[in-house]
């Protein structure tokens, strides 16, 4: 199986264009983006090793080849810090000849008392596949009535790229499915269980997925901002902040409003007096 670094690199090659670097795009060319050796030429690495570390026998190139890679393959600024990423990641994977645990859907108590303790801020947690695994009561009065919950196993990447609500109901939809993937991707590091939901999704909905699959988006931050059309309390601008619980490879994921607007929506979403809930501006 391709490490992601190898992936990522082949996936950058293919969406950059001749004509972006100096090169004629030639009338024969029967491969997406340039070509290996193109590419080799132009970081001056060979064409064996190049293919080596896209093929994933090679997960360990050196500072000095990464950046001679991301400025071949003109990459920005967030690209390259995810390179850089990629291959920390696939060389701690090759010191670890463990098997990696099952994609759990346990809580911990401690995790469940956290979220109960939380109550005027939406909650919920996530597994790496995007299950959402427990959440609190303002995430429920947040989430039920845009159809996320619906079902006994409600899963974020399921309801964004399969449920015609989702796209009604996020405004910025088609980032939110960016980077939904590239959570996927970030998390996956070769677990089956992973790539298993990735083909079942995949051949549920089609190209809307697999385009992005195979494209590789570059992850989200931690943090960030997200628009939402709530269908009882109206437009909601809500910051979003990511914890990672290394142990359980699990997210929680807070909301806070970024405005006075958003702040008296969500107040009366949770059924709370105006001015309760302030914003993360005021």
């Amino acid at each position: 199986m391709d490490g992601e670094l190898g992936a990522f690199l082949r996936s950058r090659r293919e969406a950059l264009r001749p004509e972006q670097v100096g090169l004629p795009a030639g009338p024969r060319r029967r491969t997406p983006g340039l070509r290996r050796a193109e590419v080799a030429t132009l970081a001056q690495v060979s064409v064996e090793y190049l293919t080596r570390l896209e093929q994933g026998r090679d997960n360990r190139p050196s500072p000095e080849i990464l950046a001679a890679l991301a400025r071949a393959l003109r990459l920005a600024e967030a690209d390259r810090r995810h390179l850089q990423q990629l291959a920390s990641v696939d060389h701690r994977r090759q010191l670890c000849t463990g098997r990696r645990p099952a994609v759990s859907r346990t809580v911990r108590p401690e995790v469940r008392g956290l979220l109960d303790a939380v109550r005027d801020r939406p909650v919920y947690l996530l597994n790496r596949i995007g299950d959402v695994l427990a959440w609190n009561d303002p995430f429920d009065r947040l989430a039920r009535p845009l159809g996320l919950l619906d079902g006994d196993r409600p899963n974020l990447l399921w309801f964004v790229f399969t449920d015609e609500r989702a796209r009604a109901h996020f405004a910025d939809w088609a980032e939110l499915a960016d980077e939904q993937v590239a959570e996927l991707h970030r998390l996956r590091q070769g677990d089956p269980a992973t790539d298993a939901f990735a083909d079942r999704l995949g051949r549920t909905v089609g190209s809307v997925f697999t385009s992005r699959w195979g494209r590789r988006p570059v992850a989200a931050q931690a943090s960030g901002v997200r628009w939402l059309r709530h269908p009882e309390v109206g437009p909601l601008r809500l910051a979003y902040e990511t914890l990672e619980l290394a142990d359980d490879q699990q997210r929680l994921v807070v909301h806070l409003p970024t405005d006075a607007d958003s702040a008296a929506a969500l107040d009366r979403l949770l059924g709370r007096r105006p001015g309760g809930l302030r914003s993360i501006a005021s």
